[in-house]
Protein backbone atom coordinates (compact mmCIF):
# COMPACT_ATOMS: atom_id res chain seq x y z
CA UNK A 1 0.00 0.00 0.00
CA UNK A 2 2.76 2.36 0.84
CA UNK A 3 4.20 2.20 -3.02
CA UNK A 4 0.45 3.40 -3.96
CA UNK A 5 1.36 6.31 -2.23
CA UNK A 6 4.58 7.18 -2.99
CA UNK A 7 2.99 6.37 -6.59
CA UNK A 8 0.97 9.01 -6.41
CA UNK A 9 3.32 12.15 -4.91
CA UNK A 10 5.57 11.31 -7.60
CA UNK A 11 3.32 12.01 -10.41
CA UNK A 12 1.55 14.92 -8.02
CA UNK A 13 5.53 15.91 -8.22
CA UNK A 14 5.80 15.46 -12.18
CA UNK A 15 8.72 12.80 -11.10
CA UNK A 16 7.39 10.81 -14.20
CA UNK A 17 10.91 8.75 -14.41
CA UNK A 18 10.66 7.89 -10.69
CA UNK A 19 6.85 6.92 -10.93
CA UNK A 20 7.65 4.94 -13.55
CA UNK A 21 10.27 3.49 -12.27
CA UNK A 22 8.41 2.51 -8.96
CA UNK A 23 5.65 0.92 -11.40
CA UNK A 24 8.40 -1.24 -12.54
CA UNK A 25 9.33 -2.35 -9.09
CA UNK A 26 5.86 -3.00 -8.42
CA UNK A 27 5.18 -5.55 -11.40
CA UNK A 28 8.41 -7.14 -10.51
CA UNK A 29 6.87 -7.27 -6.69
CA UNK A 30 3.73 -8.65 -8.09
CA UNK A 31 5.41 -11.33 -10.43
CA UNK A 32 7.06 -12.83 -7.87
CA UNK A 33 4.48 -13.17 -6.03
CA UNK A 34 2.93 -14.81 -8.46
CA UNK A 35 5.75 -17.30 -8.65
CA UNK A 36 5.63 -17.95 -4.88
CA UNK A 37 2.42 -19.04 -5.44
CA UNK A 38 3.01 -21.64 -8.13
CA UNK A 39 5.95 -23.05 -6.29
CA UNK A 40 4.43 -23.94 -3.39
CA UNK A 41 1.46 -25.54 -5.23
CA UNK A 42 3.99 -27.61 -6.75
CA UNK A 43 5.70 -28.42 -3.30
CA UNK A 44 2.01 -30.07 -2.82
CA UNK A 45 1.94 -31.75 -6.11
CA UNK A 46 5.09 -33.45 -5.83
CA UNK A 47 4.77 -34.26 -2.54
CA UNK A 48 1.68 -36.31 -3.25
CA UNK A 49 3.84 -37.95 -6.36
CA UNK A 50 6.35 -38.85 -4.17
CA UNK A 51 4.22 -40.78 -1.93
CA UNK A 52 2.27 -42.31 -4.80
CA UNK A 53 5.71 -43.47 -6.39
CA UNK A 54 7.11 -44.46 -3.41
CA UNK A 55 3.98 -46.84 -1.89
CA UNK A 56 3.54 -47.93 -5.05
CA UNK A 57 -0.27 -46.76 -4.10
CA UNK A 58 -2.40 -43.61 -4.08
CA UNK A 59 -5.24 -42.31 -2.38
CA UNK A 60 -8.70 -40.20 -3.06
CA UNK A 61 -6.72 -37.75 -0.87
CA UNK A 62 -3.61 -37.30 -2.74
CA UNK A 63 -5.42 -37.49 -6.31
CA UNK A 64 -7.41 -34.78 -5.07
CA UNK A 65 -4.46 -32.90 -3.93
CA UNK A 66 -2.67 -33.50 -6.48
CA UNK A 67 -5.56 -32.30 -9.48
CA UNK A 68 -6.32 -29.30 -7.01
CA UNK A 69 -2.25 -28.02 -7.17
CA UNK A 70 -2.27 -28.32 -10.95
CA UNK A 71 -5.87 -26.56 -10.95
CA UNK A 72 -4.24 -23.55 -9.15
CA UNK A 73 -0.97 -23.65 -10.70
CA UNK A 74 -2.93 -23.38 -13.93
CA UNK A 75 -5.12 -20.00 -12.46
CA UNK A 76 -2.26 -18.59 -10.76
CA UNK A 77 0.19 -19.03 -13.64
CA UNK A 78 -2.39 -17.35 -15.87
CA UNK A 79 -2.06 -13.39 -16.91
CA UNK A 80 -5.48 -12.72 -17.23
CA UNK A 81 -5.36 -9.49 -18.65
CA UNK A 82 -2.14 -9.92 -20.71
CA UNK A 83 -2.28 -12.42 -21.89
CA UNK A 84 -0.19 -15.49 -21.71
CA UNK A 85 1.89 -16.82 -18.47
CA UNK A 86 3.95 -15.79 -16.07
CA UNK A 87 5.79 -18.44 -16.14
CA UNK A 88 6.66 -20.29 -19.63
CA UNK A 89 7.30 -24.02 -19.64
CA UNK A 90 10.72 -24.20 -19.31
CA UNK A 91 10.34 -21.99 -16.42
CA UNK A 92 7.94 -24.18 -14.89
CA UNK A 93 10.20 -27.42 -15.23
CA UNK A 94 12.84 -25.39 -13.50
CA UNK A 95 10.47 -24.66 -10.83
CA UNK A 96 9.56 -27.98 -10.46
CA UNK A 97 13.41 -29.33 -10.31
CA UNK A 98 13.84 -26.46 -7.66
CA UNK A 99 10.54 -27.85 -5.49
CA UNK A 100 11.96 -30.84 -5.44
CA UNK A 101 14.32 -30.92 -2.36
CA UNK A 102 11.17 -29.08 -0.13
CA UNK A 103 8.81 -31.69 -1.44
CA UNK A 104 10.88 -35.03 -0.93
CA UNK A 105 11.47 -33.62 2.78
CA UNK A 106 7.88 -32.94 3.68
CA UNK A 107 7.38 -36.83 1.75
CA UNK A 108 9.74 -38.36 4.11
CA UNK A 109 7.62 -37.00 6.94
CA UNK A 110 4.57 -38.41 5.34
CA UNK A 111 5.34 -41.64 3.22
CA UNK A 112 5.82 -45.07 5.16
CA UNK A 113 4.29 -43.10 7.98
CA UNK A 114 7.71 -41.21 8.49
CA UNK A 115 9.93 -44.21 8.59
CA UNK A 116 12.58 -42.81 6.11
CA UNK A 117 14.35 -40.13 5.81
CA UNK A 118 14.37 -38.09 2.83
CA UNK A 119 17.85 -39.59 0.86
CA UNK A 120 16.21 -42.94 1.71
CA UNK A 121 13.07 -42.32 0.12
CA UNK A 122 15.17 -40.51 -2.70
CA UNK A 123 16.23 -44.13 -3.66
CA UNK A 124 13.24 -45.41 -3.67
CA UNK A 125 11.55 -43.51 -6.61
CA UNK A 126 12.79 -42.13 -10.07
CA UNK A 127 12.50 -38.50 -9.47
CA UNK A 128 13.37 -37.88 -13.41
CA UNK A 129 9.92 -39.78 -13.63
CA UNK A 130 8.15 -38.36 -10.91
CA UNK A 131 9.18 -34.76 -12.54
CA UNK A 132 8.14 -35.79 -15.77
CA UNK A 133 4.55 -37.08 -14.69
CA UNK A 134 4.73 -33.33 -12.69
CA UNK A 135 4.80 -31.67 -15.70
CA UNK A 136 2.45 -33.55 -17.86
CA UNK A 137 -0.04 -33.15 -15.21
CA UNK A 138 0.49 -29.26 -15.10
CA UNK A 139 0.67 -28.96 -18.72
CA UNK A 140 -2.08 -30.96 -19.72
CA UNK A 141 -4.37 -28.00 -18.19
CA UNK A 142 -2.99 -25.79 -21.30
Amino acid sequence: MEELFELRSHIEQGRYDDALALIGEMEEMSRDDKINKIESYLDVLLLHLIKKHAEKRTTRSWETSIQNAADMIHRTNKRRKAGGHYLTREELAVAVSESWRTALRRAALEAFEGRHNAAELEGMVDRGAIEREAMEIVMSQY
